[in-house]
């Protein structure tokens, strides 16, 4: 037992004290649903007036209700209101130019955050870790000094978002084949370049993710971002064997409780954000529903933020189909030659549901800042500062203000930040 004086100072301090200490306790737990949430409105095609794009402007909130827990907080900075992001692989964070360019950036323009991968589709963090697990799995790949770099970057005032790939991860099964898709033989399977990938219904790959983004949250990172959040859609998947009678509609419900779990402990108890990566067309189509369990609905429900990655080069062309891609009534044949309009129709796609559902989500979408020359003459277009200006305009006027551009090779066209 403690002695405390009696003198009556003393008394009032520790009233203070512990008066904030539970004013931040309750912060950090708010229930999800009081969060306040984009809800964008209008499904009109804009036209180049500035009265047609107000005209559809949602009620939305300027951020996610993310607090940091009382343990957490001083080692991260505040998110922005209209959060705009580079991707960067774990080597780009590790080049001092990099980093020292994006501070630079924030000062001069909107730029204001960035996203470095915590864990990538190889498998490997690429920071030293002091998770047994992780070490004992040979998964470590250092590329960058995570501390120094997270300090740069929020002395900075950028806000920096660690993206952890789940399930696409070759490593993991090797000490622990019982986590990977199985054949009904109980071989590994593999896909279709011979990678074996973790399957999403095994409890035991939820929690290994859940705690490297629980001390990535400890190390400065300000939120956590899951990408291939999903099953496997590369290769002879009809050898994937789930049991007898299986039900492929329960996939969905496999991803979404992972997110619902990841949602309690990142989010309620360590105060981060909690985003997700998804396929574009999730906000278009639900066919795909079944084979990579990502439904929309059920995703949204479970996270502060969705980002869709709505690159026009990932929808099905002529070409490819002999029909195109349909996205909210509009048909298009070759939609990476039309960015502006993919990205405005998907994501007036996705709001329509998220409507009909009744369900509020931060929407903060990959856009597409690469070439993609695989479609082939004729169907695609090398994407630089007009094309990527195209897409942010079509984000804003779908009643949306934050955005992340995604280059494989991390070279992003600078003249299509605004200057402050």
């Amino acid at each position: 037992m403690i002695k405390v004086s009696r003198t009556p100072s003393l008394i009032v301090s520790i009233i203070m004290i512990l008066s904030i200490l539970t004013s931040c306790a309750n912060t950090s737990n708010q229930d999800k649903n009081n969060n306040p949430k984009q809800n964008a409105q209008g499904t009109k095609v804009p036209g180049s007036s500035a009265s047609d794009k107000t005209s559809q402007a949602p009620s939305q909130s300027p951020t996610a209700a993310v607090t940091p827990t009382s343990q957490t907080a001083l080692n991260h900075v505040a998110k922005p209101d209209k959060l705009r992001a580079f991707y960067f692989s774990g080597w780009t964070a590790g080049n001092p130019q990099r980093i020292k360019q994006v501070i630079e950036l924030a000062k001069t323009t909107d730029l204001n955050a960035v996203v470095i991968d915590i864990k990538d589709d190889n498998g490997t963090i690429g920071y030293k870790t002091d998770i047994q697990d992780v070490k004992d799995n040979g998964a470590v790949e250092v590329k960058f000094d995570v501390d120094k770099v997270i300090k740069q970057l929020h002395e900075g005032n950028v806000f920096v978002i660690g993206r952890l790939v789940c399930f696409k991860d070759p490593i993991l099964p090797k000490k622990h084949p019982e986590l990977a898709f199985k054949k009904k033989d109980g071989s590994i399977w593999r896909d279709n370049i011979g990678r074996a990938w973790v399957n999403p219904f095994n409890q035991g790959a939820w929690d290994y993710n859940i705690k490297i983004a629980q001390e990535a949250i400890d190390k400065g990172f300000d939120g956590i971002q899951f990408d291939y959040v999903r099953f496997c859609n590369d290769g002879d998947i009809k050898k994937i064997y789930f049991g007898e009678n299986f039900d492929p509609s329960t996939k969905s419900d496999a991803i979404s409780g992972f997110l619902k779990k990841s949602y309690e402990e990142i989010h309620n108890k360590k105060g981060a954000e909690l985003s997700a990566d998804v396929f574009g067309i999730s906000a278009v189509a639900t066919a795909d529903d079944k084979i990579i369990g990502q439904n929309w609905e059920k995703l949204a429900a479970n996270v502060d933020y969705l980002s869709p990655m709505v690159y026009p080069s990932h929808y099905a062309t002529i070409k490819q189909n002999n029909v195109g891609q349909e996205i909210n009534g509009v048909l298009f044949t070759k939609p990476d030659l039309e960015p502006y309009n993919v990205i405005y129709q998907t994501l007036l796609s996705g709001d329509k549901r998220l409507k009909k559902a009744n369900i509020k989500v931060n929407i903060r979408p990959y856009l597409q800042a690469f070439t993609a020359p695989w479609l082939g003459k004729g169907y695609y277009q090398k994407y630089g500062t007009e094309q990527v200006k195209q897409q942010i305009k079509a984000v804003y006027d779908a009643g949306y203000t934050e955005w992340i551009l995604w280059d494989p090779a991390n070279n992003y066209p600078l003249d299509c930040l605004e200057k402050k």
